[in-house]
């Protein structure tokens, strides 16, 4: 008898009757002065890659404000990813960047918002994520940056999800609260997860990203951290009109660790990167 084949079959039911379950409920909002902007290339994707943004929340009191830059390209599902997106928005305690419409964000758009909030941090995709939003939203992004003033600056973190980054700096520990968080708000996308329950593969991407950020953030060959789940980042520093490096090897953020100690601006020296994006 194969003793693994009660681990498998456990994880196939476990992932079956969770098929069923629905959750309700909103977080407050926190508010302060240090923000952070995620720019979402849909809805969902906030919820998606959304576990350092969390942690920065409830662990070092930042103000998270996800940016729709899409809602989706069925016209007939836009009104519905709206209530959807305030939904899980609502129970993590993200704010939405209110939009007028549902027309994607374009760069006038995106630099008018970073003129307006003065983020901390932002979140956007990696220049390779596979998909052609996440793809665009990225450098969308990045032009809006090149047009900020000189003395503008930012922590800039990519994400990754469809494309894995060949290079990520920053492995981030979710716990299971916190992963369990993420998937019910990810299932508040009722009508795009009704299609494909995507959500109930959310832990097991964290734990392949345990796996891949081992070595591509720890080392090659170096010891694995004793993490169950994982979102991978990439930390930059905008400043004087570019991106610079602001690590010199990968770091791991586990859950008893401060979030923002490699990436709150306040505490981070950058180096020239050449960067372009």
């Amino acid at each position: 008898m194969n003793p693994y084949l009660e681990f498998v079959e456990g994880i196939y039911a476990g992932v079956q009757k969770a098929k069923s379950l629905s959750v309700s409920g909103k977080s407050e909002c926190t508010k302060s002065d240090a923000k952070v902007l995620l720019f979402s290339p849909h809805p969902d994707d906030e919820c998606i890659t959304g576990l350092l943004p969390l942690r920065l929340m409830r662990e070092a009191g930042r103000q998270i404000i996800n940016v729709p830059v899409t809602f989706g390209s069925n016209k007939e599902r836009q009104p519905g990813r709206v209530a959807e997106l305030e939904a899980a928005c609502d129970y993590l305690g993200f704010e939405v960047y209110p939009r007028s419409g549902f027309q994607s964000l374009e760069l006038s758009d995106a630099v008018g918002i970073l003129k307006t909030i003065h983020p901390e941090i932002v979140f956007m995709p990696h220049a390779k994520d596979w998909n052609s939003r996440h793809i665009s939203t990225h450098f969308l992004v990045m032009e809006a940056l090149k047009q900020m003033v000189d003395d503008f600056s930012c922590m800039v973190v990519e994400t990754e999800f469809w494309g894995a980054m060949d290079d990520p700096n920053l492995m981030v520990e979710a716990d299971a609260q916190t992963l369990a968080d993420l998937v019910a708000a990810t299932s508040l996308h009722t009508g795009e997860v009704a299609r494909n329950p995507y959500h109930l593969l959310l832990p097991a991407w964290m734990q392949d990203n345990v796996r891949r950020g081992g070595e591509l953030v720890g080392g090659q060959g170096g010891k694995v951290p004793d993490f169950g789940f994982a979102t991978l980042y990439r930390l930059y520093k905008w400043q004087n009109g570019e991106l610079f490096d602001v690590l010199e090897t990968g770091k791991t953020v586990p859950m008893d660790a401060d979030p923002c100690e490699f990436i709150c601006r306040e505490r981070t020296q950058g180096n020239a990167k050449n960067q372009t994006s």
